[in-house]
């Protein structure tokens, strides 16, 4: 059975693409810029290149470390769409001490 493909994201061009995931090899570099490109997860769906908000956000959970991983009960759960939302979970995460990237895959704050 072949091996299922993983997304793997460029911030700077907006792009996705969809790979074989290689532990041998875990760093790509984007075909149209050469940076790294960052392991999103076999889950992830890319927003459309022209909607800078999302991209702000997407931008901000990658580097927080979270990523868009199916689990074995389903997809990669619940993750803030629009700035605010984003802005409401670190306010959160900086009252609490809880840490940035499970305040912000948390559905209530």
């Amino acid at each position: 059975m072949p091996a299922g493909k993983t997304s793997f994201v460029c911030l700077p061009c907006r792009a996705s693409y969809k790979q074989p995931y290689d532990r041998d090899r875990p760093n790509r570099t984007c075909p149209r810029c050469a940076k790294p490109l960052i392991h999103a997860g076999s889950a992830f769906a890319a927003p459309p290149r022209r909607d800078t908000e999302a991209w702000r956000v997407l931008s901000v959970l990658l580097h927080a470390g979270v990523g868009f991983h199916k689990s074995c009960c389903g997809g990669p759960g619940w993750r803030p769409r629009t700035l605010r939302e984003v802005r409401e979970r670190m306010t959160y995460a900086r009252r609490t001490g809880e840490p940035i990237a499970r305040a912000l895959v948390r559905f209530n704050v």
